[in-house]
């Protein structure tokens, strides 16, 4: 189903962290929730006020979902999606400005999620995230959990984890890794990982790690879904200017195509 472009009024904007901020946003019921995996096109600022470009942000949260305690306001159950981001630049600097009651226009949901329609209850599943990598894996955690699935989570930060509370409603095992050793494991979550132990590994973060993952699943024969980080202009597939390459010779746009790939297809 093709991306759409509304505005959406905020409901609430938080930071988390340092440069992290969390936006959770009203989300209109003439449009489909985005999945795990899906991202959005974000802008908050007028023509004088450049950048010129919308920023991709990952869906953190969509809420609801099966099991979920509603959230009404005056009576009436909200639809509420959730995008954690980190400020980099002038964009997302914008976004984090944003208060309740403001509005900013939304192209989405875009791309190809993570799909886990075919797993069945028990399948094993392990969650690998870095940094701001991490953002979309809590809600594949909570649609897994909706599906009977309580996957393993394995997180790396530099120095603090942030938003690591909710996953003790969602996921079964939680280990985090920090450069600095302040928290958890001191060293790379790679060093935590063991895929043989795993149906599947669902993995997002800097592609160094994403890489060192899907090689050592290949090496268990462990299936690997990364999502993968690009650049976007359109976030509609219409200006390729996020192509990635595959195992297969064809570029294929990370906005249309993805942002999700089996690691086989992008990684050799």
């Amino acid at each position: 189903m093709p991306a759409r472009c509304f505005d959406a009024q905020v409901f609430s904007r938080t930071q988390v962290a340092p440069a992290i901020h969390r936006l959770t946003v009203r989300w209109p019921e003439t449009v489909p929730m985005p999945h795990a995996g899906q991202f959005c096109m974000l802008r908050a600022w007028g023509r004088d006020e450049a950048p010129l470009l919308s920023r991709p942000i990952s869906v953190h949260e969509a809420y609801p979902i099966r099991g979920d305690e509603p959230i009404c306001e005056n009576g009436q159950p909200l639809q509420l999606v959730t995008f954690l981001f980190e400020v980099k630049g002038r964009g997302t600097g914008c976004l984090a400005q944003l208060e309740a009651g403001d509005t900013l226009q939304i192209t989405g949901p875009a791309g190809n999620g993570f799909d886990f329609s075919g797993l069945a209850k028990g399948t094993k599943v392990a969650l690998v995230g870095g940094g701001i990598g991490t953002a979309p894996l809590y809600q594949a955690a909570r649609e897994l959990a909706a599906m009977g699935i309580r996957a393993d989570v394995y997180y790396g930060f530099r120095d603090e984890p942030y938003e690591m509370e909710p996953y003790r409603h969602t996921a079964g095992v939680v280990r985090v890794a920090t450069d600095s050793g302040r928290v958890g494991f001191h060293g790379f979550v790679t060093q935590m990982l063991k895929p043989e132990e795993y149906d599947l590994v669902v993995c997002c973060g800097p592609e160094v790690m994403m890489r060192r993952v899907a090689a050592m699943c290949a090496q268990q024969n462990t299936r690997c879904l990364v999502s993968l980080e690009k650049k976007m202009a359109c976030g509609i597939g219409a200006c390729l200017g996020c192509t990635c390459k595959t195992k297969s010779g064809e570029g294929k746009s990370v906005c249309k195509h993805g942002p999700v790939f089996d690691a086989k297809e992008v990684f050799e």
